[in-house]
């Protein structure tokens, strides 16, 4: 007799039974090793046909799906030629997709086998089956890499391989948030070991305190690129090596500098194992900034100074910094920093001190800050939108100190979407139809008219369909968590009342990282008001929530329990859902199904947020803050915008003001508006709003526009510029470092003095005569530029310039320096301002103010 009480408790074996995929549909295990998949819908569509449950539990992992999936539906299918249809379509467009050739302007503008761009990021998101990534950072990683895919760029990513990636997310019944995390079987991956030439697994090695680390190089296909990895758990490691890339960002800062490490040295390493030359090297946040010393390590090695080296690596190298907020920055201490490179600084041929001068900031003289490397090892450099490219300006104005923060060398390429990662299939299919060649045209904001040529009622009824779609699978998510969290089944029947039928309901949207500065709250800043809204049985509104915050961001974590206990009010109860579990599956779900998306940071700490491009590409209208890519993009007809108070006043006065406004525009425009139904049976003037969102977003602001904007501001200036400086065995980057250090020693000493008679008013057409004795203190008038900047003031009385005027050295040198003159004419009329300046110039410099230097009269 078998005690069962006895084997409850006993061993549970796991067997997984694979199956033979057939010879009629052996491409399935292609698709499955290329991380195309992600981005193709038709692709993940196929394969769900199969087993859309287990296709479901498998977490959409094509890999894993096709070891589970039984013989027999494989055999079936084989047999079912609907299915065998949709195979061979699928498979020939995938063929097609490889074969396809670079768009021609990348033709023209790179040569094949000769120019490569390498782009470095700690977190890549593709898809939720290759979990490597947190949040925004990810997920606009792995849409680049999409877009450079699609363009046809020579173009290889490198990043690091976590054993746990980022966590899992569940809410508890108090809204606690809880962080699961689940190793991962590389096996269930597209990955495999990448090889030298001999055909030898790749690893490099990288020196850490007392001890040599080992990576091993992964490569995952991309469709057109390949995406490398490094791996740190190889038992030649110590336990502690070998746990280092476990989680990302995951632990102290004693974790974070040695995956910084790995992904900078590393990576260069990595890539020079693999044989691979990048002509342009392109660091996507701080992480990667050590990137920069090892390739200055390299020429020091080769015998150039490491002044000359810093000259010749920043001029081919673009840094993206992506966060406005100093918290975001890596910061590592004096000690600490030292302790990890004490023996490299070696390598580099210089002191300590100048090492810590590269990672200097104002206020931090004995900590090094990572964004303060890549700034002053890049020469390229930009934030993620307009607003963001002035905030950082302003914010790493210390690089170059008597620069204006407007003039400074930091610009701006706004973020985009990778469009058909994040456009729901049902609109892919209507474009088929409709647009035959909508997917050449994503950089033509005229051909997006087209838009207006969809039928309204087949617009309303697409929008509805993806609605229902959502709902439904909302439906389940709530179940599922609601069940587990203990509820019994009238509780469950009453919380999704709203959501277990197709309805016309109003819903609206909010998800992302839960961050104080995203303003979650902000929508229950007056509650009764916004119960009110919800509950009107005429014109019933829903509101969803979902995101993450971060394991460490306590305050983050607090504000979910925040709209946890909201949702749970009496008041709220189905009409305010939580979810939990956000990822890119469930962001797919949400993009695409809600009418309005809201979004409320506090201005101006949006450095782009791109989860509204996503839903406004989907026919999705945005209410957001005037922040971020929002201020870019809206117009006036394509959504809601809430005009930013004055950041200087007392943030709860800015918070409450600033959430009266939001519940005057859902109040009196939004809902109103939605509900205008008339003969048709749906909001003719909604629609019109809807398709304005998607005309002016598609075009303006898809990972393709993103791309092309670092192709034609960043990486062929970058490539050009580098060359140029390693013509004759590198000698330009000598001469220009020797140039720099000399400026850099005598310009304390220059000075500007007036020479002429300072006239306040002159007639129209007279010329105004102006003279200037520059002492240059041993420098030339060649190493200078002198300027008139000749504008008015604005009502604000900030300055404007409108021209900039050259002032040409005369003949005329005495013991009181150098002469430049202007004679000119003024443009305009009225009163007006002039200013005078200099600053060091000189042929090989990549911007006129990288020096940061600059003396004004």
């Amino acid at each position: 007799m078998i005690n069962q009480n006895a084997t409850m408790t006993g061993t549970r074996f796991t067997l997984e039974v694979q199956p033979i995929i057939p010879k009629g549909l052996k491409g399935l295990s292609e698709l499955a090793d290329d991380l195309l998949y992600s981005w193709d819908r038709q692709l993940r569509r196929l394969l769900s046909r199969l087993d859309p449950d287990l296709w479901d539990s498998c977490g959409h992992n094509p890999k894993v799906f096709l070891r589970r999936v039984s013989q027999e539906r494989l055999l079936e299918a084989d047999q079912d030629s609907g299915f065998k249809e949709d195979y061979n379509r699928v498979m020939a467009a995938y063929n097609s997709y490889h074969k396809a050739a670079p768009r021609p302007v990348i033709e023209q503008l790179f040569e094949p086998g000769k120019d490569l761009i390498s782009y470095f990021c700690a977190e890549f998101g593709f898809h939720e089956s290759f979990p490597i990534y947190s949040g925004g950072l990810g997920i606009l990683a792995g849409d680049y890499c999409k877009a450079a895919s699609d363009l046809g760029i020579p173009f290889v990513a490198l990043g690091l391989l976590y054993r746990q990636g980022y966590f899992t997310q569940t809410i508890d019944a108090h809204g606690n948030q809880i962080a699961h995390y689940t190793p991962m079987e590389f096996s269930d991956l597209p990955l495999s070991p990448a090889k030298d030439a001999n055909g030898a697994p790749i690893q490099v090695e990288v020196d850490m305190p007392g001890r040599t680390g080992v990576l091993k190089v992964w490569q995952a296909k991309a469709g057109h690129i390949k995406l490398y990895l490094l791996d740190s758990d190889l038992p030649a490691n110590t336990d502690e090596d070998r746990t280092i890339l476990h989680r990302l960002y995951g632990g102290d800062n004693v974790t974070r500098i040695q995956q910084e490490i790995l992904l900078g040295i590393g990576g260069v390493r990595a890539l020079r194992a693999l044989g691979l030359a990048p002509t342009v090297w392109h660091i996507n946040e701080g992480h990667a900034a050590f990137q920069i010393l090892e390739r200055c390590a390299e020429r020091v090695a080769a015998g150039m100074p490491f002044e000359s080296a810093l000259e010749l690596i920043a001029a081919g190298t673009v840094f993206t910094t992506h966060t406005p907020v100093a918290a975001g920055h890596d910061i590592f201490e004096h000690d600490l920093i030292l302790s990890y490179f004490r023996d490299y600084i070696k390598h580099l041929g210089i002191d300590v001190h100048t090492f810590m001068q590269l990672g200097r900031t104002d206020g931090h003289h004995h900590n090094f800050n990572m964004t303060a490397l890549a700034l002053r090892g890049s020469r390229f450099h930009n934030g993620v939108s307009q607003i963001h490219g002035g905030v950082a300006s302003r914010m790493e104005s210390y690089v170059w100190p008597q620069i204006p923060p407007k003039e400074n060398p930091i610009d701006y390429v706004t973020n985009g979407v990778h469009l058909t990662t994040f456009m729901a299939r049902e609109w892919v299919n209507l474009f088929d139809m409709r647009f035959s060649d909508w997917r050449s045209q994503l950089l033509n904001e005229e051909y997006w008219r087209c838009i207006d040529g969809i039928p309204d009622h087949r617009f309303w009824s697409l929008r509805q369909e993806l609605k229902t779609m959502m709902l439904r699978e909302i439906h389940r998510r709530t179940v599922r968590q609601s069940r587990r969290n203990g509820l019994n089944e009238a509780q469950i029947k009453q919380l999704t009342r709203h959501i277990s039928e197709p309805s016309d309901i109003l819903i609206l949207g909010f998800a992302r990282r839960f961050a104080t500065y995203k303003r979650a709250g902000l929508l229950f800043s007056e509650p009764e008001r916004l119960a009110r809204l919800l509950n009107n049985p005429e014109r019933p509104v829903l509101l969803i929530f979902a995101g993450k915050a971060h394991p460490n961001d306590r305050p983050g974590q607090h504000l979910i329990q925040t709209i946890h206990d909201y949702a749970r009010r009496p008041e709220f109860l189905g009409r305010v859902l939580l979810l939990e579990g956000y990822d890119t599956s469930l962001a797919r779900r949400l993009v695409t199904g809600v009418d309005v998306w809201i979004n409320t940071p506090e201005y101006p700490l949006e450095a782009s947020g791109t989860s509204g491009q996503k839903a406004g590409m989907n026919g999705v209208i945005n209410l957001s803050v005037l922040d971020g890519w929002w201020a870019e993009g809206y117009n006036g007809e394509n959504g809601w915008a809430i005009t930013p108070h004055d950041p200087r006043i007392d943030a709860h006065q800015r918070n409450r003001e600033e959430g009266r406004d939001l519940m005057d525009i859902l109040e009196k425009q939004v809902i109103p508006l939605y509900y205008e139904r008339d003969h048709h049976g749906y909001s003719v003037d909604w629609v019109r709003k809807s398709k304005a969102s998607m005309r002016s977003i598609i075009p303006r602001f898809n990972a393709q526009r993103m791309v092309m904007d670092y192709v034609t501001k960043y990486y062929v200036h970058a490539r050009d510029r580098q060359r140029s400086l390693m013509e004759r065995d590198c000698a330009p980057a000598m001469e220009l470092a020797q140039w720099k250090r000399r400026v850099r020693e005598l310009w304390p000493g220059v000075a500007l003095r007036r020479v002429d008679k300072v006239l306040d008013k002159i007639t129209h057409g007279e010329t105004l005569t102006i003279r200037v004795r520059a002492r240059l203190n041993g420098l030339e008038p060649h190493d200078v530029a002198v300027e008139c900047l000749l504008g008015k003031l604005s009502d604000d009385e900030e300055f404007i310039v409108h021209e900039r005027l050259p002032l040409m050295e005369e003949q005329s040198q005495d013991e009181h320096g150098h002469l430049f003159c202007l004679d000119m004419q003024p443009a305009l009329s009225g009163l007006q301002q002039y200013q005078i300046r200099m600053y060091p110039q000189h042929a090989l410099l990549c911007h006129p103010f990288e020096m940061g230097l600059m003396v004004w009269l």
